[in-house]
């Protein structure tokens, strides 16, 4: 992909030189027994959770809620508040690449958000390494990127990037950062989301879904119009910065496919023949969805084309 000319965002709270080993104390707790969710579930959702999608702690927080606990209690601690840091452009060059996918979103939803007279106001991105703290409690790198709306910002540890390749065969080698990007534009669709009221009205969806199933079933509608809007992004910074190169679809489209509910299922067990997939425990979508939902908003361009919520097929 070609992204030496895209716009560049200021937005950016480095924290990967900071020392991440106190952030536990604002984490939330894995609700174990006694009501809550077992430990194949939590695995389950941990491994979804270690694939890109909204604040961990909804997904395992949300699930608890559904299996048996209180949907007034808060399933993590509320975190420490810090003093304000300083935002930038990091020098180095994942930095930059991540600054510049953060600037051309910021744009393009600048630009789509004003036709229907809604104000976007950009997220802020931290940057962190290991692990770090946020307003929906601790950010730890086997959650993955994930965006939380309690301080509308965006975390990520970048060594996901490494991860996606090696661990999940999302890309290879230099279509990789198309792929990276989508995880980012991803994230922004989040953002999107909330911006336009309807991760809100998600939440309080799920709460009134009446099972964890109807539940998840939600979350998935959530996490497909994310990716078709990581599709959007893509097709107006395609036609404003001849953005992409052949071969960069491909990799998105196999980075869908890498973290999609079934394929991370079947890593959870292993890969073995015959491993049963359990499709009430989707959050994000199977692979196949991902794929259809980023193609459709590459293709669209717009907001509209990304209705998850109505569309009588997933």
């Amino acid at each position: 992909m070609r992204w030496d000319d895209l716009p560049r965002s200021d937005n950016i709270e480095d924290r990967r030189g900071e020392d991440g080993g106190d952030s536990g104390r604002g984490g939330f707790n894995l609700p174990i027994g006694g009501g809550g969710l077992g430990i194949g579930t939590v695995v389950v959702l941990g491994l979804i959770g270690w694939a890109f999608g909204i604040d961990p702690s909804i997904l395992i927080g949300g699930a608890e809620i559904l299996s048996g606990g209180n949907p007034s209690q808060s399933q993590y601690e509320q975190p420490m508040r810090q003093a304000p840091r300083p935002t930038g452009q990091p020098a180095d060059q994942t930095g930059q690449f991540v600054s510049a996918i953060l600037g051309s979103a910021d744009v393009q939803w600048k630009e789509l958000l004003a036709k229907q007279n809604v104000v976007y106001r950009p997220p802020r991105l931290v940057m962190f390494r290991g692990a770090t703290s946020s307003a929906c409690g601790a950010a730890q790198s086997a959650m993955g990127p994930f965006y939380c709306p309690n301080d509308r910002e965006v975390y990520l540890d970048t060594s996901f990037f490494d991860e996606l390749s090696r661990r999940f065969h999302g890309c290879d080698g230099k279509a990789c950062e198309f792929a990276r990007a989508y995880v980012i534009a991803h994230e922004v669709g989040h953002h999107v989301q909330n911006t336009l009221g309807i991760l809100p009205k998600a939440q309080q969806a799920q709460h009134a879904a009446g099972s964890k199933a109807n539940a998840n079933r939600i979350q998935v509608r959530v996490e497909l119009q994310a990716d078709c809007f990581a599709g959007v992004w893509a097709n107006h910074a395609d036609q404003k910065w001849k953005l992409l190169e052949p071969g960069d679809v491909d990799a998105a489209l196999q980075t869908a496919s890498a973290i999609g509910d079934d394929r991370l299922q079947r890593m959870a067990q292993g890969d073995r023949p015959g491993a049963a997939i359990m499709p009430d425990a989707f959050t994000h979508g199977t692979s196949e969805q991902r794929k259809r939902w980023f193609t459709t908003g590459l293709k669209a361009g717009t907001i509209e084309a990304c209705d998850t919520f109505n569309s009588p097929q997933l």
